[in-house]
Formats: C-alpha cells, structure tokens, sequence
C-alpha cells in the first residue's frame, strides 16, 4: 500500500513545472504576463482546494477518490494541450482557467486518497510519513522533465501531454491498493511488529535521497553535455529503476510479517485458572463489564440524534472545542483561533515561496539567463522542494520525540529562512539565482509536512481528510494576491513602460531587467516576515501541548484493546468444558487455542 502511494504521489506534482510551459502557453495563445498569473492562479486554486476529496473521502473508500482524480486529470490537460497544439479552436480564457483548474485538482484528489490513508495507517509515524510522501510529490517535477524529454525530446507542448496520460495511469493501475487496514497492535513479548516499524520508512528514505541525488548529478551533467535522445532514453531508464527499488524493501517487509504471523501460529498460549471461584468471579465482572458498557453507549448513541436535531446545539458546540489533541469536529476546527493562525501564517510563506516557483522561467529570463538555465532552475526547486519536505517530516518528527521541539516552531525558522531567496531575487544578485531556486525550493517543501503534521496532531485524526484539505486553501489565497496582483501586475507595468507606455497590440510582451520583480519581492519578502511574526502566536498557544506526549492516546488505545482481547479470550476458554472434575481445587490447563 506504502509503495502505490509512493508512485502515485511520485506522478502527482505537475502543478510545480508550470515554468517550464508558460511560455508555450504565453506564445501560442497570445497571453500577457498578468493573464498567464491568472492561469497559474486557477492551477494553484485546484491543486489546493480539496476540500470535495475530503469529504468525498469520509464517506467512500479511497479509490474512488483515486478513479475521480485520474479522470480529472486526464480531461484537464488533455484539453490544455488540445489547445495550445491548435488541435482545437483558441479557448477563451475563463474556458483554459477551468481546464487548468480541474486538470489540477486532480493533485488535491491523489493526495487525499493516498496521503491521508497513509497518515491513517501509521498514526505514530505522521511525520515520517508526510515527510517522506510529499517528498516524493517535491521529486515528481524532476521525474517529469527526465521522462518527457526521453518520451518525446525538448518539445513543451508534450510535456502537457505527459502530464494528462501518466499520472492517470498509475492512479487506476493501483486504484484497490490504497486502502484503510486495521492498525496492527504491538506484541508485549516482541515489542514492535514489523507492520509497525519505522525500519522500512527509513529504507525508502534512503532509496529517496539516492534517487533526489540521481537526479541532482543528471541536472548538472545535461547543463554541461547536450545529450541525445538516446541518452536521454537511458538516464531515464536507470531512474524508472531506482524509482522501482522500493519493492525491494517492499518484499522484505512482508517476508517479516509473514514469519511473524506463522510464529505466533505455532506457540499457542496456555491459560492457566486457578480455582473454579477465581473463573465464576471472572464470568461475572465481564458480564457486568459488557453490562456497564452497553449502559455507557446507550446515551452516546441517543446524543447525536439529540444534538443534531438541534442547530442551537450545533453552534453551541462549534464555539466549545475540545482540548488540542483530542478530534475537532470541522466547524470546532475552522472557527478556532489555531486554525486562523495557522491559515494566515501559510498564506503569507507558502503564497511568496510559490509565487516565485511560478514566475521563475519569467525571472530567468528577464534577468538574461539562457532557456537551459531556466530548466536547471526549475529542476533544482523540484529536487530541494523534495529535500525541505523530507527534512521538515524527519527532522521534526526527531526533534519532537528527543527534544519536545514544537513543530509550529520550526516553521517560523523556515518561514525566515526563505526571506532569503526572496531578497537575492529582488536585488538581481549576478549567478544568486541558483542559489534562490534552492532556497526557495527547500523552504516551499518544508512547509507543508510540518502545517500537515500540526494539523493531525491539534485538532485530531476523525476528519483529517476534509481538515488536510482546508489547511491546503491557504495556498492559492496567498498565490494570488502575490502572484496576480502584485507580481503579475508590477511585471507588466514595467514591461508596458519598456515598450512605450502600453502593451496592446504588442509582438513581445517580455520584460527585462532586475526592475520586472524587484518591488514585488520587497513585498513578498515583508509579507513573509509578517506571516513568521503571526506563526509564534501559534507557537505560544501550542507550546504546553507539544512539551506533553502527544502519542501517549495511541500507546494507551493500544493497550486497552490487547486488554480487551485478553479479557475476551480468557472468557471464551472459560466456557469449555473443565478436563478436570467438577469441584477439583488446583490448576487447570486449556491448551491448543490459537490467538
């Protein structure tokens, strides 16, 4: 199940490799550079806005949330292809926002059907997991740009092509492999079970920074050679190779769970009852247990019906949350001051870091770097977007469990170190370019493992997919006032003062020179520093909870539920018949049941 979430999340990151075919979007259509933000907005607002997956998600299971997303995206960009390869008369421009826009949100569908059912499965290893998946979606960007040019060769038209049919594919090939499995309790003989460890997270760990690494060599070597087809057709078959490694692991792991399941098959216990007193006196307190129990549930299960039928109620408790940790339900989590903070802190980090993503083939290129450049740059964002994320899900997930290090704190560190990037842009550094691409790339990846993550562990589990997808909108809320209105719209008054005052009617609408962006990262930069100062409100709030065990309710869910079995087994045993006489004082021994 890992693995299919592996591949799926692998094909699932084409929103970031929009840079690279802008331009063929901006040439064969006709766009100004404000228009073609606007496109980037509607791809923002789909890849983002999951909050139908969500629910979608809490009521069916997640390959139906899998098949819908593959045919989103499938119809999405096969149409934006059809139109700028002429196939098909010139859309409008409201008709390509609404393709880019579905197209997208086929992103929102697979990481809610694969990501959240993973979180699910592993809830005592969030921050690995979220580290590790959304590393492999920072990765995709990367993968794409390999596969496409030995598909099709540097040809931007196909890559939109690639980027309908592929992602599709792997979604319905492993569409009944992603699925929500009964968490496996640990052994109190054996401690851990195999289904359980993070040994196998951390294999594909180190298969990912070998195939980040890959990646990171084969970019500088193309910079440096112009490669052939052919060559491009062999780099990519060795990365289908290590990108396929995980099955090794795969394999292995459940060679392990195997073994364990047919030992503990072949010791059964042996119950051992004392005296026939001690089994009437157990008999009893389990039926007054199951007594007391369904007692317990009859006012639970009459309360819901009570509340619901009540929009008095409802509101009452929507404005009475319960304490962090425990399971919000949607309107306690959207209505409370932790989730405000939270959404504005990403709108002001995630908006700036994706603005310039987004306008990084326009930055390249205004300020003179050549097209091979500006693919590097798009590569380089792709590979440290995977590092941030994967570093952000470890490190804290580390930091956490050794040090009570408050996850919402270390997203004002990234927050603060991406301000960095935005300011080597602004000031047109010679070469910094490189250097912002990679900061940028890191500190836009670190963000979203560690909002996920704060999400899960403040306001629960119980509607996590709908929760995921409401932290997620933030995103293209900051994306488009920083990228429409304020980098789109600075872009093209330059870009109309440097072809005579308007840019109607005008062959060339590029700009050129470090003035295109350069009071739009001032912005981006201030607004950024903004969302850093309102996140250690978060910080502050939060800070008694994250210096408690968090996971404490898992480890003690745990241990109730093998209580419970042991009660129950010992109750069942119970009720064969004695092999010793009626009345015998001693010990009695029923041997040969299999647990």
């Amino acid at each position: 199940m890992v693995f299919a979430c592996l591949l799926i999340l692998s094909a699932s990151g084409a929103t970031y490799i929009f840079s690279i075919y802008s331009k063929v979007l901006k040439s064969s259509l006709g766009y100004d550079q404000r228009t073609l933000n606007t496109l980037s907005f509607f791809k923002d607002l789909g890849a983002n806005v999951g909050v139908l997956s969500g629910l979608i998600n809490e009521v069916t299971p997640p390959w139906v949330v899998l098949a819908m997303g593959a045919a989103m995206n499938l119809a999405g960009y096969l149409m934006i292809y059809l139109a700028i390869d002429g196939r098909t008369a010139r859309p409008p421009v409201w008709l390509m926002c609404i393709y880019i826009c579905v197209g997208a949100n086929s992103q929102s569908f697979a990481n809610t059907g694969a990501l959240v059912t993973c979180v699910k499965n592993f809830p005592e290893s969030r921050g690995v997991v979220l580290g590790l998946l959304k590393g492999f979606v920072g990765l995709s960007g990367a993968i794409f740009t390999q596969l496409y040019q030995a598909i099709y060769g540097d040809d931007a038209k196909s890559l939109v092509l690639l980027i309908a049919w592929l992602p599709a594919a792997i979604s319905v090939l492993f569409v009944h492999t992603v699925r929500i499995m009964p968490y496996p309790r640990a052994s109190r003989r054996r401690g851990p079970s195999a289904a359980t460890s993070n040994d196998a997270f951390f294999c594909f760990l180190y298969i990912s920074i070998a195939l980040a690494a890959y990646l990171l060599i084969m970019i500088v070597v193309q910079r440096q050679v112009n490669f052939s087809h052919a060559a491009f057709a062999v780099s990519s078959a060795a990365l289908l190779l290590i990108l396929f490694l995980p099955l090794a692991v795969v394999v292995k792991q459940e060679y392990k769970i195997q073994k364990e399941l047919e030992e503990s098959l072949r010791e059964p216990p042996t119950v051992t009852v004392e005296k026939p007193a001690a089994a009437a006196s157990l008999q009893l307190a389990v039926a007054q247990s199951m007594t007391t129990g369904t007692e317990a549930a009859e006012p639970l299960s009459t309360q819901p019906s009570r509340s619901s039928s009540c929009l008095g109620s409802c509101l009452r408790h929507m404005f009475s949350p319960p304490a962090q940790g425990e399971d919000y339900t949607i309107l306690q989590a959207l209505v409370s001051v932790d989730m405000l903070v939270l959404f504005l802190a990403t709108i002001c980090g995630v908006g700036g870091t994706l603005t310039a993503i987004d306008n990084m083939g326009q930055i390249g290129q205004s300020l003179g770097y050549p097209s091979k450049s500006i693919n590097t740059f798009v590569s380089l964002i792709s590979i440290w977007n995977y590092a941030g994320r994967v570093t952000a899900g470890f490190v804290s997930e580390v930091f956490l469990a050794r040090y009570k290090f408050p996850r919402p704190l270390m997203l004002t560190l990234v927050l603060l170190l991406s301000c960095v990037g935005h300011l080597l842009i602004a000031f047109g550094v010679p070469q910094s370019l490189y250097v912002s691409s990679v900061v940028i790339g890191f500190c836009f990846g670190a963000q979203w493992p560690l909002l996920f993550a704060i999400i899960s562990e403040v306001f629960g589990l119980k509607y996590y997919s709908t929760l995921y997808n409401f932290g997620s909108v933030a995103s293209p809320i900051g994306a488009y006032v920083l990228n429409v209105r304020v980098a789109g719209a600075l872009y093209d008054a330059e870009a109309a003062r440097q072809h005579g005052g308007s840019l109607a009617g005008a062959g060339d609408k590029t700009c050129i020179g470090v003035e295109c962006f350069r009071k739009s990262f001032l912005i981006i930069t201030a607004a950024t520093v903004a969302g850093a100062l309102v996140s250690l409100v978060l910080v502050w709030r939060t800070w008694n909870f994250y210096k408690g065990d968090i996971y404490a309710k898992f480890r003690e869910s745990a241990d109730a539920n093998a209580d419970a079995a042991e009660e129950e087994a010992e109750a069942e045993d119970l009720k064969r018949p004695k092999e010793t006489a009626e009345g015998e004082i001693g010990s009695t021994e029923v041997n040969g049941r299999k647990r």
